[in-house]
C-alpha cells in the first residue's frame, strides 16, 4: 500500500526547438491547511461554549430572582394542587418514621443492656443457690427467672432491631429517593416560573423590532421548559403512587412482625414465670426442705 502523498505539478511547455520544460510546483501545503482548519473549528466550539455558559449565567440569575422574590412572597408560582400536599405529606411521614426509628433504635439498645444484666444476675443467684442451702430453692427460681427473662429478652431485642434495619431501608433510601426527586422537581418548577415571568414581562412592554426577537426567543423557551417541567410531574407523579404502594406493604409486614415479637415475648415469660412460681410452690411444701428453727431445738 502506498503511503506517500503524491504532489501535484504544472508543467508548461516552451517553444519548439528549446528543448528545456519548466515544471511549476503546487504552493498549497497540506499541513497548513490542516492546521487553520482546526484553528477555525477551535474558534467556532469556543464561541458556541461561550454562548452556551452566558445562556447559563443568564438563566441561573433568572431562576434566582424567581426563589428569591418566591421566599420573600412577592413573585408568583405555579402550584400543582395534587401533587404538592402529597409531597409535603411525604415530608411529614418521612419526619415520623424517622422519629419512630430512632425510637425503636434506642429501645433495642436499652432492652439489650438489660438483658446483660439480667443474664449477669442469674449467675449471681445461682451462685447463691449453690452456697447457700438454706435458701437453696429461692436462689434457684430466681436465678431461673432471670436467665429465662434474659433469652426472651435477646430475641425481642433481635426483633425490634430487625424492625429498626427496615425502618431504615424505607426511611433512608426508599423515601430519600424520592424527596431527591422531589427536589429536582422543585428545581425545574422554579426554572420554569422563571421562564414564564420573563416572558409575561416582555408581553407586558413594548412590541418592536427589537423586542420582537426576545419575545420569539423567551417564547420558544417557555414552551421548551413548560414541556420539560410536565415531564418531571408526571414522572414525579408515578414514583410517588408507587412509593406510597411500597411503603404500605412494608410497614404492614413490619409492623405485624414487631407485634407479634413483643406478644410472643410477653407471652411466654408469662406462661414461664406461672410455671415457675408453681414448681416453687411445690419444692417449698415438701416436707424436709424447710430446717428448723434453732428456737425449736430447744
Amino acid at each position: 500500500m502506498e503511503t506517500e502523498q503524491r504532489e501535484e505539478v504544472a508543467v508548461t511547455l516552451q517553444k519548439p526547438g528549446s528543448g528545456t520544460l519548466v515544471v511549476q510546483g503546487n504552493n498549497k501545503n497540506p499541513a497548513g491547511e490542516k492546521l487553520e482548519r482546526v484553528r477555525k473549528w477551535s474558534l467556532t466550539m469556543y464561541k458556541v461554549r461561550e454562548r452556551e455558559r452566558e445562556r447559563s449565567a443568564s438563566v441561573c440569575l433568572q431562576c434566582t430572582r424567581q426563589a428569591l422574590a418566591e421566599k420573600l412572597g412577592r413573585g408568583s408560582r405555579t402550584v400543582d394542587l395534587d401533587l404538592e400536599p402529597r409531597l409535603e405529606l411525604l415530608k411529614d411521614d418521612r419526619q415520623r418514621f424517622d422519629h419512630v426509628t430512632k425510637l425503636a433504635q434506642t429501645l433495642a439498645n436499652q432492652l439489650t443492656q438489660f438483658t446483660l444484666t439480667q443474664q449477669t444476675l442469674g449467675d449471681a443467684f445461682a451462685e447463691l443457690s449453690i452456697k447457700s442451702p438454706t435458701l437453696h430453692v429461692e436462689f434457684s427460681v430466681n436465678a431461673e427467672a432471670q436467665r429465662f427473662l434474659s433469652k426472651s429478652g435477646q430475641m425481642l431485642s433481635a426483633a425490634i432491631t430487625a424492625f429498626s434495619s427496615n425502618m431504615i431501608t424505607l426511611v433512608n433510601k426508599t423515601i430519600e429517593d424520592t424527596m431527591i426527586n422531589a427536589k429536582q422537581y422543585d428545581a425545574v418548577r422554579i426554572e420554569y416560573d422563571a421562564y414564564r415571568v420573563d416572558l409575561e414581562e416582555l408581553n407586558l412592554g413594548p412590541w418592536d423590532a427589537i423586542t420582537l426577537p426576545k419575545l420569539e426567543q423567551a417564547q420558544r423557551d417557555f414552551q421548551s421548559q413548560r414541556e420539560r417541567y410536565q415531564n418531571m410531574r408526571d414522572a414525579l407523579t408515578v414514583k410517588l403512587k408507587l412509593l406510597k404502594e411500597n411503603k404500605v406493604n412494608v410497614l404492614h409486614k413490619q409492623l405485624w412482625l414487631l407485634h407479634n415479637a413483643v406478644a410472643s415475648d410477653s407471652s411466654s415469660c408469662h406462661h414461664f414465670l406461672e410455671q415457675n412460681i408453681r414448681q416453687a410452690s411445690e419444692r417449698l411444701s415438701s416436707p424436709g426442705v424447710s430446717a428448723p428453727s434453732w428456737l425449736e431445738e430447744y
